[in-house]
């Protein structure tokens, strides 16, 4: 029979270990994201991942703030964070220090997320706006676009759940 495990058995790092350990290099990049829970979500899926760091564009909250915390479960503490006040400035820093970028969106040429592969081990994804995604003008500054395949009506997902589905595509076959 399958018990759960007791929080204790859970082999959870401390913040320190945490912030000590080996991060995969992987840097979510929010480009103007409104809801402050999404922002939270995203954090505490980061945490999960090891991610090595998020960057919170336009208008996107930062810490510290009492709605992110509350999805973020303390993950603000713990992933790495900083503010650039526009998406471009983000991803022009992150490509003149290695980074291969790329959006998540839904694009005439995007790459289906089951068939994306990339050499590259420092890569930025680019996760958009709730209503709008990522602009186009970041989009058109990526070196791809990862779609993640859809089969219902809506062909939409929050964008939190698009950070956990992606972010886990990607590091599993880096474990």
């Amino acid at each position: 029979m399958n018990l759960k495990l007791k929080n204790e058995e859970l082999g959870r790092l401390s913040v320190e270990e945490f912030i000590s350990s080996e991060k995969n290099t992987v840097t979510v990049v929010l480009d103007n994201v409104r809801s402050l829970n999404n922002v939270g979500s995203v954090f505490r899926t980061a945490d999960a991942f090891l991610i090595e760091a998020i960057i919170l564009c336009g208008v996107t909250g930062t810490p510290p703030n009492k709605e992110i915390e509350k999805t973020a479960l303390g993950a603000t503490a713990t992933v790495k964070w900083t503010y650039a006040s526009t998406t471009l400035e983000a991803i022009e820093s992150l490509r003149n220090n290695g980074y291969a970028l790329y959006a998540v969106e839904q694009a005439n040429q995007s790459i289906s997320l089951k068939n994306f592969k990339t050499d590259t081990e420092k890569i930025a994804l680019i996760f958009g706006n709730e209503v709008y995604g990522v602009e186009q003008e970041i989009v058109s500054k990526c070196d791809g676009v990862i779609e993640i395949p859809q089969f219902g009506t809506k062909h939409s997902l929050n964008i939190s759940v698009s950070v956990g589905i992606v972010l886990w595509e990607i590091i599993k076959d880096r474990l």
